[in-house]
């Protein structure tokens, strides 16, 4: 299925060197502000208190979140989290830890703060993560990443060569940075949600690296473009591929955008780092791990096997 169909391929590679230069200091702005500003962990990271209460009357999460954010509970860096629990009527809150005041004390002051405006509320659940499963957490997570990481350099240097797998790698990486150097710019929190949508878009990513690559391997073997130059192979690749990329890119796109603005505040840290990630997932693909062939030296001679004829012994 094509939406359109380009006669003429676009020189991608032509813009090469200017595209890279823009993802390394792109990528180099990312690195500073992670570790300039950092991120913005969540409780699951950092520990803290969750309550699970429940209203006798369908709850506003806003209206509540307001009503505990006027106690001053949360930390420097730290917000508050109110989502609805399956039900209008259940809401769960997470608290940041904070200093001199124990779990129970903390619950008793936010459920004394929100029976003032609904005093039929009930507390049901009350659940304290300490610092130490934080700390797991975030071991937990990157070791996950690196795995993912791990596994995409395997597939794709059995599947294609070296030069593919470590191009798609380091674009992938790429697409990671700037997610955390958004994040950590403006201080948007980390949760384990965000965790789970980096994972995704580094496997979305590398989805679309395969299919650019794969047609980059069709156009070698190709007789029409036996006398064609390297840039202009990988450029009828590109070029033959954006139709799927603006289908399939586009309505996902379009889904997550959904989730972006109607998601609520519970699903906003995932959804924004899916966007980020797809926009940025289609630009590594096509302007940074292409270019980045040519980097590491992709030759005809690379990828067309020359086929050995046996001698026969003349008699």
């Amino acid at each position: 299925m094509e939406m359109f169909h380009l006669k003429k391929d676009i020189p991608f590679m032509s813009y090469g060197r200017l595209t890279t230069t823009i993802s390394l200091a792109t990528f180099l702005l990312a690195v500073f502000f992670l570790f300039y500003k950092g991120l913005n962990l969540s409780i699951e990271f950092t520990g803290g208190t969750v309550l699970e209460v429940r209203y006798s009357q369908p709850a506003d999460p806003n209206q509540v979140r307001h009503t505990v954010e006027a106690l001053n509970l949360s930390g420097k860096h730290q917000e508050i989290q109110v989502q609805l629990l399956g039900s209008p009527r259940d809401v769960m809150i997470r608290l940041p830890n904070v200093s001199n005041i124990t779990s129970a004390k903390l619950s008793e002051t936010v459920m004394a703060e929100l029976r003032k405006t609904d005093a039929k509320v009930e507390s049901r659940k009350v659940e304290f993560v300490g610092p130490s499963v934080g700390e797991e957490l975030v071991t937990h997570g990157l070791t996950a990443l690196a795995l993912v990481c791990v596994g995409i350099i395997i597939y794709l240097g059995i599947r294609f060569e070296w030069r593919f797998a470590v191009s798609a790698i380091i674009a992938n990486l790429h697409d990671v940075v700037i997610i955390l150097g958004v994040f950590a710019f403006f201080q948007w929190e980390f949760s384990l949600t965000v965790l789970a949508a980096v994972l995704a878009v580094l496997g979305y990513s590398v989805n679309e690296s395969v299919v650019v690559f794969d047609r980059i391997r069709e156009n070698f073997r190709k007789a029409g473009m036996r006398g064609k130059g390297i840039n202009e192979v990988i450029d009828n690749a590109i070029t033959a591929t954006m139709s799927r990329t603006v289908i399939t890119h586009g309505s996902t796109e379009v889904m997550v955008l959904a989730m972006l603005l109607f998601g609520g505040p519970a699903l906003h840290g995932f959804a924004m780092a899916l966007t980020i990630g797809i926009v940025f997932g289609i630009y590594s693909s096509v302007l940074v791990a292409s270019p980045l062939l040519l980097l590491f030296g992709l030759t005809r001679e690379s990828m067309v096997k020359p086929v050995r004829v046996k001698e026969e012994a003349v008699v």
